[in-house]
């Protein structure tokens, strides 16, 4: 048997991202730097997975309320873009690489949600072609970069789940959002529009596309910031906007949910909105991305 540790390279470094530390850390602490701290500390976030350049920006708003003081653990719930899944996924690594510093899996809690029998295994190949989580993990380094010894990340990669398997997933991960030391990081795009995504919704009473595009979003968002899963259902199925990370956030409305019914008080705020690019035309496309954060109170 063989020692050695499993990693997982930062495979979308160099593309999505800056491969060189220094550069990064640069990029990171100048983003961080326009946010304000408003509302920490944050029990989870929702925050986009995009390229830097087009994202890094709006990310930062959800990042800027972490506590590294308090956070010991950070759970990342992404969506799986390139393998069919109708459950949840752990790796098979137990470090994850960033340019920054390494990341390691808190293989205890991994041992825990395993014995449930409500995960499988995602090969190593499939973590790093998948981006949703990884593009989260240089802004995790960098918002516990003074807690980074004490830290620990359990990444889960969430398939096309039914409600009531949100509902499960919720139920089970509740605990954990429980726990102050703990904190979720839901990742998510919002819109996609255009030809190329298949999904041209548009309200001409809204003015221009990308105004429509907006107002779909934020209708959203204020469902979220509800938190009542059912509600975001309903407005999927409605207007069927291409919010990727759906399944990640319905899992954690339904986990709000469950600590809810013994009376634990939570409220949601998005912080920022942002487009990759303002369609005009039917010919454009673009990507809407939005920050925010869950506080416990």
């Amino acid at each position: 048997m063989s020692n050695r540790t499993v990693c997982r390279e930062a495979s979308h470094a160099g593309s999505w991202y800056a491969a060189s530390g220094s550069q990064l850390n640069t990029q990171l602490e100048g983003w961080l730097s326009q946010a304000q701290s408003t509302i920490s500390p944050a029990r989870a976030i929702i925050a986009p997975h995009a390229g830097y350049s087009y994202c890094g920006a709006c990310a930062a708003h959800a990042y800027k309320q972490i506590d590294p003081s308090v956070t010991r653990r950070v759970f990342i719930l992404g969506p799986s873009h390139h393998v069919p899944l109708s459950r949840c996924a752990l790796s098979s690594a137990e470090v994850y690489k960033t340019p920054l510093y390494d990341l390691r899996i808190d293989q205890n809690v991994y041992a825990d949600l395993w014995k449930t029998g409500m995960f499988e295994r995602m090969s190593l190949q499939t973590d790093e072609e998948e981006h949703s989580i990884e593009m989260h993990l240089p802004y995790t380094a960098k918002a516990m970069e003074s807690h980074k010894d004490e830290l620990s990340i359990v990444p889960v990669l969430v398939g096309a789940l039914s409600e009531s398997k949100e509902q499960d997933y919720g139920k089970l991960l509740s605990r954990y959002l429980a726990d102050p030391s703990n904190l979720f990081i839901i990742s998510s795009d919002f819109c996609h529009w255009g030809q190329r995504f298949r999904y041209t919704y548009y309200d001409e009473a809204q003015g221009e596309i990308h105004r429509s595009i907006e107002h779909l979003d934020k209708m959203g968002m204020g469902i979220i910031e509800t938190l009542d899963p059912m509600s975001f259902t309903n407005y999927l199925k409605k207007y069927h906007n291409t919010i990727c990370g759906r399944h990640p956030i319905g899992v954690l409305l339904n986990a709000v949910s469950e600590l809810r019914k013994s009376g634990t008080e939570m409220n949601f705020s998005f912080l920022n909105y942002a487009q990759s690019s303002q369609c005009r035309n039917w010919q454009d496309s673009s990507v809407s991305y939005a920050a925010g954060a869950l506080i416990v109170h």
